[in-house]
């Protein structure tokens, strides 16, 4: 009798041991597939120097993604918004360079911000 109850008590814990690994399992599926998700598409931008007193930006998102109509800004060192537009067709934005110190955002939605500093921006 005691092997009995010994045996229905180890099948009981495998029972519940595996329970434990499938809602373990289930949730690092959950947080894998939450990561993938998360960067599936993360803002990319660039800037260059055409050499003409103009700057032209270049923008897309890592999965594949077009630029098309996002909302691009220029802003000097106070904070000023200077310049404010959206990317083209092309997923391109082009603006005179300011005078002074300045940054570039690319608001790509969803917290994916890209700041591009002007001593950053080459020919």
């Amino acid at each position: 009798m005691a092997a009995v109850a010994t045996l229905e008590s180890n099948k009981k814990e495998i029972v519940q041991m595996n329970r434990r690994l499938t809602l373990a399992a289930s949730l690092l599926g959950g947080l894998a597939g939450l990561a993938g998700f998360a960067s599936a598409h993360n803002a990319i931008c660039d800037c260059y120097d055409n050499g003409d007193d103009t700057i032209t930006c270049e923008g897309g998102f890592s999965d594949g993604g077009t630029a098309v109509g996002v909302p691009m800004r220029v802003i000097d060192e106070s904070g000023k918004v200077l310049i404010e537009g959206t990317m083209s067709d092309q997923s391109e934005f082009t603006f005179m360079k300011p005078d002074g110190a300045f940054r570039v955002e690319f608001e790509g939605g969803d917290g994916h911000v890209v700041q591009i500093d002007g001593r950053d921006i080459e020919e």
